[in-house]
């Protein structure tokens, strides 16, 4: 009874437990059927979204691409129109280039065709020499012939028509050509160097031409300025100071006159002396630039510009010695070369002056023969005793002389200073050399310039010529008096007139004035009828 109460209970606790499993495991089917599902679900859709993630960088990389293509042929095109720039840029380049060497083989050329009819100039002059030395020669030897024919026939006379003796006879015809023969040679010596003076001053002219178009120099050189720019005139008041002590300390320390004036913003320096001149205009430049102006400042910095300016001064003269190619001066001789770049001659600067002597007497003594660098050096020492102060006695071609005889220059450099304005006889061939290239320095047109002064005279002088003519009414100076214009009454002068007056007028300039180059005369004359129709 009790086993069947234990099996009823067992079998209604595995209904109750059989009731309670299969909605457990239908649930639990349904729910792996859900999860199966929505696995599958979910994968379509991360397939989905990764077909269109794919499908959007697919795009996005070909609109990249294109981009980058875009981009590689915006470069691309850039480097091409660069490149074909610079290609054009290197081809001008040559092409200048090329126009450069054009034109320099075609100034060799001309200079070579020029150097070539110079040559054929000298051959057919020495031909035409030749052949009158040969002329020469011819009549000679048939003047000799004549003359021995001569003296035959008048030993046989005289033997006939007197009672000479021999020796008589040979004494008394050797007289007779002895005369004739010197007459003969008196003459042919005169006609050889009156030849030989014109040969002479043809190859004068030709060497002179040469060396003045070989050197192409500088025109009129400025001259040093002495003028000092004041901001205003409260600083022209601290430049003289209280009661005038800083210019009185200024003019004390650099040896110069300050001119302070009424005129605004400008102070003159005024000196002999062109250095220190210089080194007072710099000082006080500098001190208006600083604005500390008293005693001790002044005295410090003039100081120190004149060991700047002294620098300088050696400087130039190492320039100078350089650039003529001259070696072995001494540093005095240098000192003073520099020297010579602050001291001017009617407006020309001695030290550019000095140096277009050198290479003038280089030029003329290699046309020559001579040493040209020896010339060279006698050129540019010839001024060098414009350097010295006035406190040394004497002209300065001897100063110079006594101051390079100290440093062992050679005899010719010596003469050529002392003798170059012609104080003393020439030694040597370069004495000359240097005296006709300081001429040709001095004289050139646009060598030297001429004051203010000098100038309107020489206008004035040039039209007063041109109004002395009968018949001339004005007259009138232009092209700073390179022309003049001359009007001329037409009643009273004719066209033949007119021109004889011009022909005058020029006469009367070359005989009465001194003028570079040349000066064109134009004479008007015109004749003007007026009518009215009413």
């Amino acid at each position: 009874m009790n086993n069947f109460w234990m099996v009823a209970s067992l079998a209604q606790t595995d209904g109750l437990v059989w009731r309670m499993l299969v909605p457990g495991a239908i649930g639990a089917v349904v729910a792996l059927l859900a999860g199966y599902l929505l696995l599958q679900w979910l994968n379509r859709a991360r397939l989905d979204a990764g077909r269109n993630e794919a499908e959007r960088m697919l795009v996005e990389s070909r609109a990249e691409a294109d981009v980058i293509c875009k981009t590689a042929k915006v470069d691309a095109k850039a480097e091409f129109l660069k490149g074909e720039e610079k290609l054009r840029a290197e081809s001008n380049e040559m092409r200048g280039e090329l126009k450069t060497v054009e034109k320099r083989l075609t100034k060799r050329e001309d200079n070579l065709e020029a150097k070539l009819d110079t040559l054929a100039t000298k051959e057919r002059n020495l031909e035409q020499a030749q052949k009158k030395l040969g002329v020469r020669d011819e009549e000679l030897g048939r003047r000799e012939q004549e003359a021995a024919q001569l003296i035959t026939e008048q030993r046989s006379q005289l033997l006939k028509i007197s009672s000479m003796s021999m020796e008589d006879a040979k004494r008394t015809l050797l007289d007779e050509v002895r005369g004739e023969v010197e007459h003969e040679a008196a003459e042919l010596i005169a006609k050889t160097v009156a030849t030989a003076k014109d040969e002479a001053l043809q190859r004068s002219r030709e060497i002179t031409l040469t060396a003045i178009q070989r050197y192409a120099g500088e025109h009129t050189c400025e001259n040093v300025v002495s003028t000092v720019d004041i901001p205003s005139d409260e600083m022209k008041g601290r430049v003289i100071g209280r009661e005038g002590r800083n210019i009185r300390a200024f003019e004390k320390v650099t040896g110069v006159d300050v001119i302070v004036d009424d005129t605004p913003g400008i102070v003159l320096v005024s000196a002999f002396n062109p250095v220190r001149r210089e080194v007072a205009r710099r000082s006080l430049e500098r001190l208006i630039q600083d604005g500390r102006i008293h005693p001790g400042r002044i005295e410090e910095l003039v100081a120190q510009v004149h060991k700047e300016v002294d620098e300088e001064i050696l400087e130039s003269g190492k320039k100078a010695a350089l650039e003529a190619s001259i070696g072995g001066l001494h540093r005095k001789q240098l000192e003073l070369l520099g020297r010579l770049k602050f001291r001017t001659s009617y407006g020309q600067n001695v030290l550019r002056h000095s140096l277009e002597v050198a290479f003038l007497c280089q030029i003329m003594a290699d046309e020559l023969r001579l040493d040209g660098r020896l010339a060279r050096r006698c050129g540019l020492l010839h001024d060098v005793g414009k350097a010295i102060d006035h406190e040394v006695d004497g002209s300065h071609q001897k100063i110079g002389a006594d101051f390079c005889k100290r440093f062992n220059e050679r005899p010719e450099v010596l003469n050529a200073i002392e003798a170059h304005h012609g104080d003393v006889p020439s030694t040597s061939p370069y004495a000359p050399l240097v005296m006709a290239a300081d001429a040709m320095s001095a004289s050139r047109p646009g060598g030297r310039r001429e004051s203010l002064e000098r100038y309107i005279q020489r206008l004035q002088q040039l039209e007063d010529i041109a109004k002395a003519p009968q018949g001339v009414k004005e007259a009138f100076a232009i092209q700073a008096g390179r022309e003049i214009r001359v009007i001329v009454d037409a009643k009273r002068v004719d066209d033949a007139v007119a021109a004889m007056i011009a022909r005058d007028i020029a006469k009367e300039i070359e005989e009465q004035m001194t003028y570079p180059g040349e000066i064109r005369v134009t004479v008007l004359r015109e004749v003007r009828a007026v009518a009215r129709a009413r």
